[in-house]
């Protein structure tokens, strides 16, 4: 049985080298979820061209997917030609020739050329360019051969299956690559000699017999410069000793791609692969220099155990840039296995639990390195032996390798702020309770933390998870020390409103004006405000038929008494529905402070014994319609109650308070009683039977918690409430019956039934 030796993303990886570039294509949004779960940003002190391979969920960090390896070289392609031309050809037409669909153009030009004779396009383009200039006919030649290799190479990209682009065609005409050959042999300008050059190894490797591009590169390769072109052809060469199932020898080469062109990191780290254990070895073997070691133990490392990578690295090459990238890696690895919750634990609970999941390996080695000051960033490492440090609850050793780090670094935005983030988190780990000397060592950095930097963010810099972690933490903090009020402010509970003593504390602590320094920081990113614990209090009034309560919290409820609803709360229709209501004209958009004090008018009329019936039947329809049954859900929603059209998305004392109809069916029994006439009492009535309907399935389903398929099996799908069976008895004469009829399926089957 063959031994994996490397087990990541090799199944994905099993056909990739044939395309040389990574074609690597399919829809990504990147990886941008991964910052809110680590605190050391590596873009602080790594290369870009490193940063595809940074450890992400995805396949490459920030970009998911390698999709440029058609563009990749655009930019430096146009820059290396029009400094060939001379500003012969301007940047705007040297991008349609080279990365356009110039290919007709070219070909006619060619054809101009070859017969001598004008055609359409050549008049075209000799308005524009010298035609007969010969550095601008060599690059038009060029582009010819060069467009001919592209049909090739570009055909596979088009498949998501990298098996499918095997069976694509292939230059099967050996003649013809020998003439890019001998041009390349002709040609006496180094900088058209360097392309074909390039373009005969492309065309080699896309041919049916991709074995010549090996002998060809090996027989030229020292009168060769070491450019881009040179590492391209290089990978190309690494393509085809995979195929020949030149496992070590491909990874080699793939290697030394890696370690001298940036821009091609990403596509070698992707094509690298051993399959086999002996398959690396063997690769190891060809390394010619440390440099060489350095750079194979970099790409192994990015798919196996960064710790051991770094380790070897270090032995032969200690001042490699690809270190650092793996410190990286090997630092965000660390991270990821921290619980970072908070939930059902103390703040010591946590700090030996993030002590626990943190590889002691991995600290003595980063340590190591960080003191041996050999490497080219040494201040990276104390930052990073500092950071283990406080995830390993060693503060004051921690505070010595920030300190260390901020005398050598550069001054930049993201590194200085780098540091002063993992300061702060191990300044903040080092209290295990809160008192006013200790609060002073972190005011001013949660202040930047939770207030500036959210204003004025730095470009890649992970700050996100930090302040969720400081927050639970505090939280934590203040539980231990029963001040549940401040523990809810930094870490918000959706039950806590449900407490009435919880609630009137929390109003008098947002009320009060001699806030502490860190209560005034809490105070200022907690999430709900005053005006929304008064707009609740108001809610929970109204469904208590506190009216008079009601007004007086909702006016304490700032911008929010003004919030309109969307349709007339006052209705009664025989439907309920919500977007109907909404779309309705409406003469008079009513606000929540509106409908409170109507409610109370009418309310005061039934007092006096004002028509009843008429203000009975509209306070029905006012509280069913705050209900979720009704058109005014707005009403009971808010940053305290939430927000759902179902009432599941809610907590437990919230969905029973909107799915209650009592309130609206009292009302309702009262305009019945007052009704005068048998249309009042069949539409009463009919009312009556719709808060029925609606605590029956409230009671059946919803505080059941059913499931859509529970509720599709039911087999019982009518029931005769009390109000259908009373205007079926005494109303079916009524002009209104005949409109239930009409408009409402249910009470129709019920009737036919």
């Amino acid at each position: 049985m063959k031994k994996t030796f490397l087990k990541k993303l090799l199944i994905a990886f099993s056909a990739l080298t044939l395309l040389v570039y990574g074609t690597i294509y399919a829809c990504s949004d990147g990886d941008w979820g991964w910052s809110f779960d680590s605190n050391f940003t590596p873009e602080t002190f790594v290369d870009k061209s490193y940063s595809p391979l940074f450890l992400s969920s995805d396949v490459f960090y920030g970009i998911g997917f390698d999709t440029e390896h058609l563009t990749r070289f655009n930019s430096e392609n146009i820059k290396d030609w029009s400094v060939y031309l001379e500003d012969r050809i301007s940047e705007k037409d040297l991008t349609f020739f080279l990365t356009d669909s110039s290919s007709a153009d070219v070909s006619n030009l060619y054809m101009y050329y070859k017969k001598g004779k004008p055609n359409k396009t050549s008049e075209k383009w000799s308005k524009k360019i010298k035609l007969d200039d010969a550095k601008t006919k060599d690059f038009l030649f060029f582009l010819n051969d060069a467009q001919t290799v592209e049909t090739y190479s570009t055909q596979r990209f088009d498949s998501w299956s990298y098996d499918e682009t095997i069976k694509n065609q292939v230059i099967s005409d050996p003649k013809w690559i020998k003439t890019l050959e001998q041009k390349y042999n002709d040609t006496k300008d180094p900088f058209i000699k360097n392309r074909y050059w390039f373009l005969t190894v492309k065309a080699d490797f896309y041919s049916d017999k991709p074995a010549n591009g090996i002998t060809f590169f090996n027989q030229t390769e020292k009168s060769v410069p070491k450019n881009t072109l040179y590492y391209r052809a290089l990978a190309y060469l690494a393509g085809i000793e995979y195929r020949q199932k030149n496992y070590a020898k491909s990874n080699y080469l793939y290697s030394k791609v890696f370690d001298k062109c940036p821009a091609m990191r990403v596509v070698s780290a992707y094509c690298f692969h051993p399959k086999e254990e002996k398959d690396w070895k063997e690769s190891l073997k060809m390394a010619k220099n440390d440099e060489e070691k350095a750079a194979l133990w970099a790409l192994q490392g990015y798919y196996n155990d960064e710790e051991k990578a770094i380790a070897e690295i270090y032995k032969v090459e200690p001042k490699s840039p690809h270190i650092d990238y793996l410190l990286t890696r090997l630092i965000n690895n660390q991270e990821n296995k921290i619980d970072k919750s908070f939930k059902d634990k103390t703040v010591l609970q946590n700090k030996k639990t993030t002590k626990d999941s943190i590889r002691k390996s991995t600290i003595n080695l980063v340590t190591k390195i960080a003191q041996s000051n050999k490497t080219a960033q040494p201040y990276l490492w104390n930052i990073a032996a500092g950071y283990l440090e406080t995830l390993n609850g060693n503060f004051k050793q921690a505070d010595k390798d920030f300190d260390e780090a901020e005398n050598k670094m550069p001054k930049t935005p993201l590194a200085v702020s780098q540091v002063r983030l993992l300061k702060l988190v191990n300044n903040l780990s080092k209290i295990d309770q809160l008192t006013p000397e200790n609060e002073k060592t972190i005011l001013s950095d949660l202040s930047w933390l939770y207030q500036e930097l959210p204003k004025n963010p730095i470009d890649n810099f992970r700050y996100e998870n930090a302040t969720a972690w400081s927050q639970n933490y505090l939280a934590a903090l203040y539980r231990s020390q029963k001040n549940t009020v401040m523990a809810e402010i930094f870490n918000h509970d959706s039950g806590f409103y449900d407490n009435e003593k919880q609630l009137l504390d929390m109003k008098a602590f947002l009320s009060k004006t001699n806030k502490t320094e860190i209560e005034k920081i809490g105070a200022s990113i907690y999430t709900v405000k005053l005006a929304d614990i008064n707009y609740f209090q108001a809610v929970k009034a109204t469904f208590e038929n506190k009216i008079p309560e009601a007004i007086a919290f909702m006016k304490q409820s700032d911008k929010l008494q003004n919030t309109v609803f969307y349709g007339n709360p006052f209705l009664g229709n025989i439907k309920d529905c919500h977007d109907c209501d909404h779309q309705a004209p409406q003469k008079k958009k009513y606000t929540m402070l509106d409908f409170l004090t109507i409610i109370q008018k009418m309310q005061d009329n039934i007092a006096k014994q004002s028509d009843v019936y008429t203000n009975s039947g509209i306070l029905g329809n006012a509280f069913y319609n705050i209900t979720h049954f009704g058109n005014g859900r707005v009403f009971h929603e808010g940053n305290i109650a939430g927000y759902g059209s179902s009432p599941d998305y809610f907590r437990a004392p919230i969905s029973n308070m909107i799915t209650n109809c009592s309130l609206a069916k009292t009302y309702y029994q009262k305009a019945f009683a007052s009704a005068k006439n048998s249309e009042q009492k069949a539409k009463t009535q009919y009312m009556i039977a719709k808060c029925e309907r609606n605590d029956y399935y409230n009671k059946k389903y919803y505080s059941l918690n059913l499931s859509t398929w529970d509720i599709q099996d039911d087999q019982t799908n009518f029931i005769a409430w009390q109000g259908f069976k009373n205007i079926k008895a005494n109303y079916s004469k009524t002009k209104y019956y005949k409109e239930i009829i009409n408009e409402c399926g249910y009470f129709k089957t019920y009737v036919q039934k």
